[in-house]
């Protein structure tokens, strides 16, 4: 007789195998994203004489704090810290509102116009103005240089809208019908259901938004001259500048190199938005995962 293989066995190794091969997979990428890190924070804490040398790795070597607290106490990078913070924190929470309040009429059913205005919106992801003409309409507005450049052209990120309007979607319809027969307008049906139960994708949306303001390169790089408004990638990059043009040489404590002073700021700028991931991580992948789905 011939043994006959179950399906069902079959399926449960097929099943162990991708799950561990997508482990290790994920595993060896998380390192060698992990490596570079580790040895610019290496470097942020070492002596000159080791980083000059070649022999910092992964550990500091003759461990020294000199070059985080010259970083530190720098007046033009606590002005960048402190315009970095202010452009994540105030841009968000008004980029959230906006996003979530735009997000609950374009999930409504029922209402005329819906899909056409969506596709508008959706229109907005692959066609622009162009460089000059958005330039040229920030300085009509008088909006160059100042808070409200980084902020306010972002107040709705279309895709961000798409997840929200999905993640409404999902959530059951009869709720909102319950409310409206017992006489909710809409704003209260928003405020009072709605909001509250889409909690998970809102900090999903907040983690998106908090990174892409703090690393914004391009439009401070265009639309901000005045060094009082710099924020840290511009900060960053007069770091590196002044490096290469030995400029830095001035500011650098004994036994502090140009890489120590480089790698203290990187670390320094870098760290603020890493706490921002603990707190929203219970509710990232949910907010994502129920958003993507469309009941």
């Amino acid at each position: 007789m011939t043994a006959v293989k179950r399906p069902g066995i079959r399926r449960d190794a097929e099943e162990r195998f991708v799950s561990g091969f997508s482990f290790v997979f994920t595993a060896f990428l998380s390192i060698i994203m992990l490596l570079p890190i580790l040895h610019v924070v290496a470097k942020a804490f070492s002596a000159e004489w080791a980083i000059n040398t070649g022999q910092v790795g992964l550990l500091p070597v003759g461990f020294q704090f000199n070059a985080m607290k010259s970083i530190l106490g720098s007046r033009s990078f606590l002005i960048a810290l402190g315009n970095s913070l202010f452009i994540a924190v105030v841009g968000t929470i008004c980029i959230l509102i906006v996003t979530a309040v735009t997000a609950f009429p374009l999930s409504t059913r029922g209402l005329p116009g819906i899909r056409s205005l969506t596709l508008i919106f959706v229109f907005t992801m692959y066609f622009s103005g162009g460089i000059i003409p958005t330039y040229l309409l920030y300085h009509a507005y008088g909006l160059l240089n100042t808070r409200g450049v980084l902020i306010l052209p972002r107040l709705i990120n279309v895709w961000h809208l798409l997840i929200i309007k999905s993640y409404y979607e999902s959530l059951p319809e009869s709720i909102i019908e319950s409310a409206r027969l017992d006489g909710a307008n809409y704003f209260t049906v928003f405020f009072k259901l709605i909001a509250p139960m889409s909690i998970p994708v809102y900090a999903a949306i907040v983690v998106f938004t908090s990174v892409i303001l703090w690393n914004n390169y391009f439009d401070p790089m265009m639309y901000i001259n005045s060094s009082s408004l710099q924020t840290l990638p511009l900060y960053l990059r007069d770091m590196i500048m002044k490096a290469m043009n030995v400029e830095l040489k001035a500011m650098l404590m004994e036994d502090v190199s140009e890489e120590a002073m480089i790698a203290a700021s990187i670390v320094a700028a870098t760290a603020p938005i890493l706490m921002v991931y603990p707190f929203m991580q219970r509710h990232f992948v949910k907010g994502i995962t129920m958003g993507s789905v469309k009941s």
